[in-house]
């Protein structure tokens, strides 16, 4: 069983290292962690944490209204498959309709596109490459 929680911006740091930043020389701090309006979700399985998600009050000049962004999405490779994901982009949809946020975006890796689209969201644009990264998307879900 899957539990899914708030926790906090260190608490994401072993995993985004292991499963985003692995051989990447690119911080796996990102600004914003701290800020006032930034949450943090993790997923835990056995009592181990599996798998983080952040989400930060930032526009994306193509949406209009109330925004945040999903960062640093990651669950741990023996974990992946296990729906940790999905429950806690559940928790985060929740959250946010709470908070009265309109969308919910964030720039996906391509190997993520199709998850994201089984949880609801789109893609728009065209391919861009974040460099030592490889190539995204940009992703939203209209919350309201």
């Amino acid at each position: 069983m899957i539990q899914i929680k708030k926790i906090s911006a260190e608490e994401t740091y072993p995993i985004r290292l292991e499963v985003l930043r692995e051989n990447i020389p690119l911080p796996y701090k990102f600004n914003g962690d701290f800020d006032e309006n930034t949450f943090h979700i993790g997923a835990y399985r056995n009592k181990k944490l599996i798998a983080v998600s952040s989400y930060m009050k930032a526009e994306n000049k193509n949406f209009r209204g109330k925004q945040y962004q999903l960062r640093g999405m990651a669950t741990l490779v023996e974990s992946q498959g296990t729906g940790a994901g999905k429950l806690m982009l559940q928790a985060a949809f929740s959250i946010l309709t709470k908070m009265n946020i309109d969308i919910l975006w964030c720039n996906a890796r391509v190997i993520a596109v199709d998850f994201y689209k089984k949880q609801g969201l789109e893609t728009l644009g065209e391919l861009f490459d974040i460099p030592l990264v490889g190539a995204h998307y940009v992703m939203f879900k209209k919350l309201k």
